[in-house]
């Protein structure tokens, strides 16, 4: 504790000069005055006190009536005693601090003896000059005290007795004179030690002070800050001390009004810790012991805060409790942070739907059953959005979130009050429905899902329309753990895909069945690349007005060891989806390079890139290297872009077109019109040529077929930008026609022959040089469906089982009859609700082809036909 202080103004400013003459600010250390007069403050006070016994005892001693007498010695006697208790009286000496229950008997003792000394001393008997031994003796004793209690209380009357004697020297004898030299030198030697010891304590007290500032202003500044705050109580636990800026979070109340009252009042019922077991602050209070960091609710806040409270007990050196005093802080917003925390641990920041971590958890609990007994009862729906990718990268990316956020309102409307609807990433959502549900429900649910996110939705003014694919697992027949469920309803949801999106599947044994096929097919990929078991074949590209060959296709081809030729549409997505893409095009790449090497100079090569290549920027590194390995000229060498790398269209994309073209080679866009058509990219993207697609091609010899309208559409843009066209999938004679016709420059196609090996194709140059002949069919035929099914023939009023092999819009091929007559009309009966007039064209042994009086709806007779098996 800091001691009291005496202000400056009440104290003389004479005891600092003194102070200053007797050596206090020596040494280079600075006191301040303040100091100084506080120290000698208090001896100033006691000044009058013991300046009057002094005059009283002077004034008795030159008094000539009672000299000589008893009762000049008790009164003497009683008067030094008086001077003794006015000098003593004083607290604060060092003797007295250590050992204050001796001091009290030694102060008795000490003036018991001078009483006795007096006595002696003044007898006028014994010593006729009583007067100066008596003034003698009360210096001795006046000295004794100060030397041993070494109080700077009693400088005063140090100084008053030097006065004293030096007035007397003229009165006494030689050799009292010297014995009073001698005592006063004592007495100025102990007065100059205290006057050190003064100092030196002064220094101690004013760095004290400085400390004790200094600590005052950082708690006051951490008050403030808001950091913490302080408290303390007496020992009935009533509060003696608080801090403001706690007062002030408490509606407001002055800090008056807290003090007072008990500390367990600001906490009211949040002394506890739920579960925890930890002791309360009452608790501790109680049982007089420390505690730190107790959290607390608060009481007196009418919004929710949190306090960590810590507190000592506060003992004084008799071992006396005088109450606690402690610190606080508020943790109110670390709560706050802590529970957000742990809501986005288990909540979707962007939709606000559970997470993956939170429904992982849901559906662990519903599988486990409310007993934890296992295998109980819920159907998991994984969903996936169809065409979200184009809409993020067309619109950006806080379209796509504002579509998400759409999304699960929607959700929530449909499916929400069924179960728990929870994000798993992405475009991916779950829905967990506890209990049974029969398979119908489960269908009408997914198709309400499916109608209500495929309804139009408005991002930023833009009308946006996406789809839902959904995959259903039911527990527990189709898994009894978390795991298998969610690995079954992702099959489903695959499935689901495969069939056109915009479906439900519920999972079927078949689906792992395809998922272990596509696993295996995998690793008997990877298998085959590395053993180099896969190779090209060469398509050729045929100038339609010279009929000439200007280069070839490159299309890749695996034939399996156990399941024979596997088309490239089957094993290419699963070599993207594997990551297999890159190594598998960059030998197709180096491959047909050096193919190409070997040809007639002017024949150019032409290699399809994926996407998820043209994605990689190492893709001109990876041209320019196949090139300088094969030594083929750039402009040999022709890359086919599907429309697909633009969805992803950025300053990355363009790159790679300029760095690309900077190396010389061609750029044909291939598929056109069956992507991501946009006539945008067709404005900045450097095209060398646009390949017409095959589904646009097949059946425009057709008559009423539009497809003519749109190839010539095609080609009058081609040529608008500069571009050449090439015409994908010409099989018959009268499609050959129509594609000249329209203007297209180039054609490849199965009517200039099938793809050959590089063996065959180095053969056919030699044997026919460049030149191509058309072969195939005069004309082409409208779509057929294999289709083996049976009927009957209804002739002149008689019936007769045959069976279809293939069916079309307009025709059929059935087996059964014998040698029926050409032009033979006759009705086809699929079932008793649906029949065609049908009329026979030829007929070879047991089989015959027939002809629709009407065209038929081929979709509408394979829907009746699983009606029928249903």
């Amino acid at each position: 504790m800091v001691p009291s202080r005496t202000k400056l103004t009440d104290v003389q400013s004479w005891p600092v000069d003194l102070a200053a003459a007797l050596g206090l600010a020596e040494g280079g250390t600075e006191v301040s005055p303040f100091w100084i007069s506080s120290s000698l403050g208090q001896i100033a006070r006691l000044w009058p006190l013991i300046l009057l016994a002094k005059l009283c005892t002077f004034a008795l001693l030159h008094a000539s009536l009672f000299q000589g007498s008893v009762a000049y010695t008790l009164i003497l006697t009683a008067m030094l005693l008086i001077d003794g208790v006015v000098m003593i009286a004083p607290k604060g000496g060092r003797f007295q601090q250590q050992r204050p229950h001796v001091q009290k008997w030694l102060m008795l003792a000490l003036m018991f003896l001078s009483s006795f000394t007096f006595g002696l001393l003044l007898e006028p008997a014994a010593n006729p000059g009583g007067v100066p031994n008596g003034l003698l003796a009360e210096i001795l004793v006046a000295i004794l005290v100060v030397c041993i209690f070494g109080d700077r209380r009693l400088l005063g009357a140090c100084y008053f007795l030097g006065t004293l004697c030096a007035s007397m020297l003229q009165q006494a004898p030689f050799a009292q004179t010297g014995l009073l030299f001698i005592c006063l030198a004592g007495m100025m030697i102990a007065t100059l030690r205290q006057a050190r010891a003064d100092r030196d304590r002064a220094i101690a007290l004013h760095q004290q002070d400085l400390r004790a500032q200094r600590s005052d202003r950082l708690l006051q500044e951490y008050e403030q800050s808001g950091h913490g705050w302080f408290w303390e109580t007496d020992r009935h636990g009533c509060l003696t001390y608080i801090s403001d800026t706690l007062v002030s979070t408490l509606d407001g109340m002055p800090q008056g009004g807290m003090i007072g009252r008990r500390l367990t009042d600001l906490i009211g019922n949040g002394d506890h810790q739920h579960g925890t077991g930890e002791r309360t602050v009452g608790f501790h209070l109680s049982a007089r012991t420390g505690f730190s960091e107790i959290a607390v609710r608060a009481a007196m806040t009418q919004d929710e805060r949190w306090w960590s409270i810590s507190g000592q007990p506060v003992f004084n050196e008799y071992g006396q409790f005088h109450g606690f005093r402690g610190s606080g802080a508020d943790l109110t917003a670390m709560r706050r942070s802590q529970a957000e925390v742990q809501r986005l641990a288990q909540f979707d920041s962007l939709t606000g739907l559970p997470n993956r971590v939170q429904v992982l958890r849901s559906l662990e609990e519903a599988v486990a059953g409310p007993q934890g007994m296992g295998a109980s009862e819920c159907t998991l729906m994984m969903l996936d959005l169809d065409r979200f990718k184009s809409v993020n990268d067309t619109l950006g990316h806080p379209a796509g979130d504002a579509l998400l956020r759409q999304v699960s309102q929607r959700l929530l409307e449909v499916a929400g009050n069924r179960g728990l609807v929870g994000r798993q990433g992405g475009d991916e959502f779950k829905i967990l429905l506890p209990g049974h549900h029969d398979r119908r429900s489960m269908e009408q649910l997914a198709r309400a899902i499916i109608a209500s996110l495929s309804r139009p939705y408005s991002i930023e003014g833009t009308v946006v329309v996406i789809g839902a694919s959904i995959g259903i697992s039911v527990c527990p027949q189709d898994g009894v753990t978390a795991d298998a469920l969610i690995r079954n309803a992702d099959l489903a949801l695959y499935a689901a895909k495969g069939d056109g999106r915009g479906v439900h599947r519920f999972y079927s044994s078949e689906m792992h069945a395809d998922a272990e096929d596509r696993r295996q097919m995998e690793e008997d990929l990877r298998h085959a690349l590395a053993s180099d078991a896969l190779h090209l074949v060469y398509q050729p590209v045929v100038s339609s007005q010279t009929e000439r060959i200007t280069g070839y296709e490159a299309l890749l081809r695996w034939n399996h060891p156990v399941r024979g030729a596997i088309s490239p549409a089957v094993f290419v997505p699963i070599a993207e989806e594997s990551g297999l893409i890159a190594p598998l095009g960059e030998w197709v790449l180096r491959t047909a390079c050096r193919d190409a090497t070997q040809w007639v100079d002017d024949i150019r090569v032409a290699v399809n890139v994926s996407p998820i290549q043209f994605a990689n920027p190492g893709l001109p590194a990876l041209v320019m290297s196949a090139l300088a390995n094969s030594q083929l000229a750039p402009e040999r060498l022709e890359l086919e872009i599907t429309e697909s790398v633009f969805l992803n269209d950025d300053d990355g994309t363009d790159a790679t077109f300029a760095r690309l073209k900077a190396i010389g080679v061609r750029l044909a866009l291939d598929d056109f019109g069956t992507g991501y058509s946009s006539l945008g990219y067709l404005k900045k993207a450097p095209f060398d040529k646009i390949k017409i697609d095959q589904s646009f091609v097949r059946g425009a010899a057709v008559k009423g077929n539009r497809n003519s309208a749109i190839i010539k559409a095609i080609v009058s843009l081609a040529e608008a930008l500069g571009m050449d066209t090439t015409a994908e999938g010409a099989e018959t004679q009268d499609e050959l026609a129509l594609i000249r016709q329209l203007g297209c420059s180039h054609i490849q196609g199965y009517v200039y022959g099938r793809p050959l090996t590089a063996e065959d194709v180095l053969e056919r140059q030699r044997s026919h040089g460049t030149l191509a002949l058309a072969e195939g069919f005069q004309s082409s035929r409208p779509e057929r469906k294999t289709m083996l099914r049976t009927v009957n023939v209804l002739h002149d009023g008689h019936s007769y089982t045959a069976r279809i092999r293939n069916i079309s819009a307009t025709g059929a091929m059935i087996e059964g009859l014998w040698n029926v007559p050409e032009g033979t009309i006759f009705a086809i009966e699929f079932s008793e609700s649906l029949s065609v007039n049908a009329t026979s064209r030829w007929s070879l042994d047991d089989r015959m082809g027939v002809e629709f009086a009407a065209p038929i709806d081929l979709a509408a007779l394979g829907a009746h036909s699983r009606s029928l098996a249903c």
